[in-house]
């Protein structure tokens, strides 16, 4: 038969704490985590949404084509999202007494996924589910990091993480509803250049 562990609180104590430093909010002695370093890998997290709702809105408005009315309305959904993320991050970022860096100077170098507006609408399906895919291991790099030090964030990023991963799944089936209907991507420019007529390929 299997222990039961008792829990254990000094109440007394807790209450004491709680009127020390009162002019912190939430933040309490309790707090363990390294403050700083989570305030920077979310002002990370932060860069790299704004940037995915920039791509996502200019996908939105470039799209064009056929099959483009649903995928600009997925585009734009995806930006709100993006955009909800934002916030829930800025927020955290506050009642940890930090200050949310919104400022466009240095936006990319702290973002950790790209902006790329891709040459046509598959490239730009191609640019967001590969900027899906490099959110969604920075988030599981920072949960791992932040592990059970401070629960309200890693929850929060949890709960990012799952919506990022239903926008990578998003746009691989995109990707694949495109491929049936005969709308494959641009050869890549680079590609184009290199390429004489032909077929054969420029040598250095």
């Amino acid at each position: 038969m299997a222990k039961t562990k008792p829990f254990v609180s000094d109440i007394e104590n807790i209450r004491k704490r709680a009127r020390q430093d009162i002019d912190r909010g939430a933040m309490t002695a309790g707090y363990s985590a390294d403050r700083e370093t989570v305030i920077k890998l979310l002002n990370h997290a932060l860069a790299t949404e704004l940037v995915c709702v920039l791509r996502y809105k200019y996908h939105y408005y470039m799209a064009a084509g056929i099959n483009s009315q649903a995928i600009r309305a997925e585009f734009l959904e995806h930006a709100n999202e993006e955009q909800g993320h934002a916030d829930q991050i800025a927020e955290r970022i506050t009642q940890l007494e930090g200050k949310p860096n919104l400022s466009p100077e240095g936006l990319l170098s702290r973002s950790h996924s790209d902006y790329v507006e891709g040459e046509d609408i598959v490239d730009m399906i191609k640019e967001d589910l590969v900027a899906e895919r490099i959110a969604i291991d920075s988030y599981r790099d920072m949960i791992a990091y932040i592990g059970a030090d401070d629960p309200t964030t890693r929850r929060m990023l949890e709960g990012i993480l799952a919506v990022e991963e239903e926008h990578a799944e998003d746009m691989n089936t995109l990707l694949e509803q495109l491929g049936r209907k005969g709308e494959p991507a641009r050869p890549a420019p680079m590609r184009q250049a290199a390429e004489q007529p032909g077929g054969t390929r420029k040598r250095g």
